[in-house]
C-alpha cells in the first residue's frame, strides 16, 4: 500500500517521504480501515519535527482519520465489515498512522461515523473534536455563564466555540484575523476578539462589566496565564487547558488566583481515562448523529503534496482543518 513516512525528524520537504508498505491484517480485536481521509494536527508537524523521536525505525504519521472497515480480526463481529468509521490515536505510540491506504487498529478506536458527516470532517474528530468535547465537559454547567474560547477558529476552538452555545454558554472568542472572525459569526459566534490589535485582558473586562469570564478553553496557557493574573476570570472560574505555546515555567499569580477560587484543569485528549473516553467519545457522537456541528475543512490535499498540507499546518495561514485524501 502507498503511505507517506519519515525515517528521522526534521523539516517537511527534508523528511518525508512516500513508499510503499505490507497493507496490514488486523489481529484479534482489531479492525482494518480502508482510510479515505487522513487529518493533519499541530501535534503531527510537531512529532515529525522532533517532539517525539523516531524510535522504531519509521513514521507514518497522523493520528486522524476516517474510511470503511474492510476487514476484521478475531473477536470482532463481522458486522462491522462496510461500517463508515473516524479514529482516534491512529498513530499514538505506534509507528503506524492514518498516512496510508489502510490502518489495523483496536476495534474501539474506529467509531461509527454517521452517513450525515463527510470523510473530511470524520478526520477532524480524534483529536479536534474530541479535545474540544473534553474540555467543554471539564467546565461543568455552563448554561448562562460565559466562557472564553482562546483560538475560536482554531481546529478545536471552532468545536469548543460552538459546543459551548449549544450548553447554553455566551461564548467569546479570540481570533487572528477578521477573516476568522467572520467564520465564526455564520455559526453565531459574533463576540470575537482580534488578540494582535486588541487588548485582551482589558476588552474581556469590559465585555463583562469587570467580573471577568467563567470559563475558559485554552489553547494556550503561556499566554491565557497573563490573562488570569490580569483578572479577566471571574471567581470560581474554570480553565481548561490543552496546549501551551511554551513549555517551561509559567506564571501565575497566587494572590489572584486563590481569592477567587479559581481551578485549573490540564488534559492530554491521547491520554483519557477509559471512561473519560468512552463519555467523550460519546458526547461527540450524539452532537455529530443530531448534526449539530459545522465543521471547518481547508482545502484538502493529495498524498503525493503530503510535504504542502504539512507546511500549510506550520504555517498557521491556513483556514481550517487540514486533511490529506488518499487515493482509492
Amino acid at each position: 500500500m502507498r503511505v507517506a513516512l519519515y525515517s528521522r525528524n526534521g523539516p517537511a520537504r527534508d523528511v518525508l517521504q512516500l513508499t510503499d508498505l505490507p497493507t496490514p491484517e488486523p489481529g484479534p480485536g482489531e479492525v482494518r480501515v480502508k482510510l479515505a481521509t487522513s487529518g493533519v494536527n499541530p501535534s503531527d508537524v510537531k512529532s515529525r519535527g522532533g517532539s517525539r523521536p523516531v524510535t522504531q525505525g519509521y513514521v507514518v504519521p497522523h493520528s486522524d482519520g476516517a474510511g470503511t472497515i474492510d476487514r476484521v480480526g478475531r473477536g470482532v463481529p463481522e458486522s462491522r465489515v462496510g461500517e463508515r468509521v473516524w479514529i482516534w490515536n491512529g498513530q499514538w505510540q505506534r509507528p503506524m498512522g492514518t498516512a496510508a491506504k489502510y490502518i489495523a487498529l483496536p476495534a474501539e478506536q474506529a467509531v461509527p461515523l454517521p452517513d450525515t458527516v463527510s470523510f473530511e470532517a470524520g478526520a477532524c474528530m480524534g483529536i479536534p473534536g474530541l479535545t474540544a468535547m473534553r474540555g467543554i465537559s471539564l467546565l461543568g454547567d455552563i448554561e448562562g455563564k460565559t466562557v472564553l474560547v482562546t483560538g475560536g477558529a482554531s481546529g478545536v476552538g471552532f468545536y469548543a466555540a460552538q459546543m459551548a452555545r449549544l450548553r447554553g454558554a455566551r461564548v467569546i472568542t479570540t481570533v487572528g484575523s477578521t477573516e476568522k472572525a467572520a467564520r465564526l459569526e455564520q455559526v453565531g459566534v459574533t463576540e470575537n476578539i482580534l488578540y494582535k490589535q486588541e487588548p485582551v485582558a482589558e476588552r474581556l473586562l469590559a465585555l463583562t462589566d469587570g467580573r471577568g469570564v467563567d470559563a475558559v478553553i485554552d489553547m494556550d496557557f503561556s499566554t491565557t496565564a497573563g490573562l488570569v493574573n490580569a483578572g479577566a476570570v471571574a471567581a470560581h472560574g474554570v480553565v481548561s487547558v490543552y496546549g501551551s505555546n511554551q513549555r517551561g515555567d509559567i506564571s501565575l499569580n497566587f494572590g489572584t488566583c486563590l481569592p477567587r477560587s479559581l481551578s485549573f484543569n490540564f488534559f492530554l485528549v491521547y491520554d483519557l481515562l477509559p471512561v473519560q473516553r468512552r463519555e467523550t467519545v460519546q458526547a461527540l457522537d450524539d452532537l455529530l448523529r443530531e448534526g449539530a456541528l459545522s465543521h471547518l475543512l481547508a482545502p484538502s490535499f493529495s498524498l503525493d503534496d503530503i510535504v504542502a498540507a504539512h507546511e500549510a499546518v506550520e504555517s498557521g495561514r491556513v483556514l481550517g482543518n487540514v486533511v490529506v485524501a488518499l487515493p482509492e
